[in-house]
């Protein structure tokens, strides 16, 4: 059992900056991927970053590239997404997740974290 939790969320202004974390609390296996997907009220989550536990491997929407990194520490089992440039379309509900593809289906999730970009 894996447990994840979000952290890093906030409010800021268009341009600005937020470091969103994801600590697991459990065994990631190499063949894993952590997925950043975000949601807003009554719309379909959408993908915005993700990255291979074991490779490293990264990948982003096109919405959200050149603008978020993704990173992981295996030494702190977190994933970080470091957002730069918000704009207020960014904001939204965003969680991590521990799928065994890209913007695949949860084997956990964590709760979220709310960004609210200002415009």
């Amino acid at each position: 059992q894996v447990q994840l939790a979000e952290s890093g969320g906030g409010l800021v202004q268009a341009g600005g900056s937020l470091l969103l974390s994801c600590v697991a609390s459990g065994r990631i296996f190499s063949s894993h991927v952590i997925n950043w997907f975000r949601q807003v009220p009554e719309k379909e989550r959408e993908f915005v970053a993700s990255i291979r536990w074991g490779a490293g491997t990264t990948y982003y929407a096109d919405s959200v590239k050149g603008r978020f990194t993704i990173s992981r520490d295996k030494g702190k089992n977190t994933v970080y997404l470091q957002m730069n440039n918000l704009k207020p379309e960014d904001t939204a509900d965003y969680y991590c997740n521990v799928a065994t593809d890209i913007g695949g289906r949860d084997i956990y999730r964590g709760q979220g974290t709310q960004v609210t970009v200002s415009s």
